[in-house]
């Protein structure tokens, strides 16, 4: 299933990416550093990883194509999947340096979120990260997730211990911050430059208390 949005469309990944995501991959080793694979020597390895990561149903991956370049510049992925608890997380998220810290980025995420929450009816949207990840760490606090905690000595990767922090949304929580981040991505929230005009957090409601 293709997802279609204003900047950005997510296609079910494949080895027919790996050319745009191997162009997309270059001079980013520091991007795959707390992820379980990469970085890549050359493009047969990536076209390996990227053959083995399309053959999984959970994770399930998905190439990120933004509009403006028309090229795979990242990927991410459902896993986790347990619909009978409706709890689902969005991970192995890699950007590109092309593609990071943009409003197709965000998009790209807020694609996945809706199609779990909205579409699907999942009740717990999971993100998870390595508790030193300060940037997955800050987006997750962007995109309005609540930390609930981190598990300690939870993994081995790449040969090191990983201390895993965990957030989450709940349905409860998912149309103050699904309307957040629709509002946020508009084109009347960007100027002439496309720099956003007020941050996310802005468009949520006030917390109570």
């Amino acid at each position: 299933m293709i997802h279609r949005g204003r900047a950005v469309d997510l296609e079910p990944l494949h080895v027919r990416h790996a050319p745009d995501l191997w162009r997309a991959a270059q001079g980013a080793d520091e991007s795959w550093a707390y992820l379980g694979y990469g970085p890549f020597a050359d493009e047969a390895g990536l076209r390996r990883q990227v053959g083995a990561l399309a053959a999984l149903h959970d994770p399930m991956f998905f190439a990120i194509r933004p509009h403006v370049s028309g090229a795979a510049t990242g990927w991410l992925s459902f896993m986790e999947i347990r619909p009978g608890d409706g709890d689902i997380e969005v991970g192995h998220i890699w950007f590109g340096p092309a593609l990071s810290r943009t409003r197709a980025a965000t998009e790209a995420m807020v694609l996945l979120f809706r199609h779990a929450m909205d579409d699907l009816g999942y009740r717990r949207l999971v993100w998870k990260c390595h508790s030193l990840n300060v940037p997955s760490r800050r987006a997750a606090e962007r995109l309005g997730f609540t930390y609930e905690g981190t598990h300690r000595n939870a993994k081995i990767i790449k040969g090191r211990s990983r201390d895993t922090a965990w957030y989450s949304i709940i349905d409860s929580e998912w149309p103050d911050r699904r309307d957040a981040m629709l509002a946020w991505l508009d084109d009347a929230n960007f100027d002439h430059t496309g720099t956003a005009r007020r941050g996310m957090a802005s468009f949520r409601a006030p917390a109570e208390g």
